[in-house]
C-alpha cells in the first residue's frame, strides 16, 4: 500500500487523504475527431483514466471500447453546447483545450470572418471551456486546465499571423489565469506543438485558405512551402499526448511544456 500511494502521490498531485489518491481521475479533451485529441483520449485510457472524449459530431467507433471512456457532443463555440457537455460530464479532474482551427495564408488574403472563426474556436472557445470547468475545481481545491497552443507562438513564421495571433492570446490568457488559479490549488499548463503532417489539421484547414495567398505573396509562399518539405524535425500524436500527461500528473511540469522534436528545439 505505501508503495502504491507512493506512486499515486507522484502522478497524480499530493493528495488530502489516501483514498483521494487512489481515486480514478477523469479528463475531458476538447476535438477529439483526429490528431492530437483523438491520440491523447487513447493514451489516456492506456493509462487507466476515466475519458470524456468530446467533438462536434460524436463517433465511437474511432475509439477503442472502453467502460471508462464517454464520447459527448461538443461546439466549443457555442455556450449551450457547453453547457450541456458540462452537465453530461458531471465532476473531472482536468481539462485539456485541444480543440482548434487553422488557417495559412497571407493576411490580405484572409476574410475577416475567417480571423473572426479562429479566434472563436481557438481563443474565445477554450476561454468559455476553461470558465464552465472553474466553479467545481475552485469549490474542490483542485483541478488541472491544459491548453493546447502552438510552437509558432515560440518562433514566429510567415503566412500564419491569424492563426498565431489566436494561439499567442492563450499563452497570455494562460500565464495570467495560472496566477488568479493558484490560491485555490488549481493548475493551469500551457502544451505547445509543433508542426504535425501526420495529422489531418492542415488538410482541414484548406477550406478557409481559398485565396488566402495573393499574387504578391507567392514566392514567399512557395519558399515557406519548400522550407517545410526539407525540415525533419515534426511533432507526432504521441509527443503531445505525453505532454499533457506530464502537464496534468506532474506538479513540477513547467508553465510552458514543448512537444515534439521541432517544438523542443526552439524551447
Amino acid at each position: 500500500m505505501v508503495a502504491s500511494l507512493t506512486l499515486d502521490t507522484y502522478l497524480l498531485g499530493s493528495p488530502k487523504n489516501p483514498t483521494e489518491a487512489l481515486r480514478m481521475k477523469t479528463i475531458l479533451i476538447t476535438g477529439c475527431s483526429s490528431g492530437f485529441g483523438l491520440d491523447a483520449a487513447r493514451y489516456f485510457l492506456d493509462k487507466g483514466w476515466k475519458v470524456i472524449a468530446t467533438m462536434r459530431h460524436p463517433r465511437e467507433d474511432i475509439l477503442p471500447p472502453d467502460d471508462n471512456l464517454r464520447v459527448l457532443a461538443l461546439d466549443v463555440t457555442d455556450p449551450e453546447s457547453i453547457r450541456k457537455a458540462i452537465d453530461a460530464a458531471g465532476p473531472i479532474d482536468v481539462l485539456v483545450n485541444n480543440a482548434g482551427i487553422g488557417a495559412l495564408g497571407a493576411l490580405e488574403g484572409i476574410s475577416i470572418q475567417t480571423v473572426r472563426d479562429l479566434f472563436e474556436t481557438n481563443t474565445f472557445g477554450t476561454i468559455a471551456m476553461t470558465q464552465a470547468v472553474l466553479p467545481q475545481f475552485r469549490a474542490r481545491k483542485e483541478g488541472v486546465v491544459i491548453n493546447v497552443t502552438s510552437s509558432v507562438t515560440m518562433k514566429s513564421l510567415p503566412l500564419l499571423a491569424v492563426y498565431t495571433g489566436s494561439k499567442a492570446a492563450v499563452n497570455a490568457f494562460t500565464e495570467s489565469l495560472a496566477l488568479e488559479l493558484a490560491p485555490f490549488n488549481v493548475r493551469v499548463r500551457i502544451v505547445l506543438p509543433g508542426r504535425a503532417p501526420s495529422t489531418s489539421f492542415g488538410a482541414n484547414a484548406q477550406s478557409r485558405m481559398q485565396g488566402s495567398i495573393p499574387p504578391a505573396y507567392a514566392e514567399l509562399a512557395q519558399e515557406v512551402f519548400a522550407g517545410w518539405q526539407t525540415n525533419t524535425l515534426v511533432t507526432e500524436p504521441n509527443d503531445v499526448s505525453e505532454a499533457i500527461w506530464r502537464a496534468a500528473t506532474d506538479t513540477s511540469a513547467p508553465m510552458r511544456i514543448p512537444a515534439g522534436k521541432d517544438a523542443e528545439a526552439l524551447a
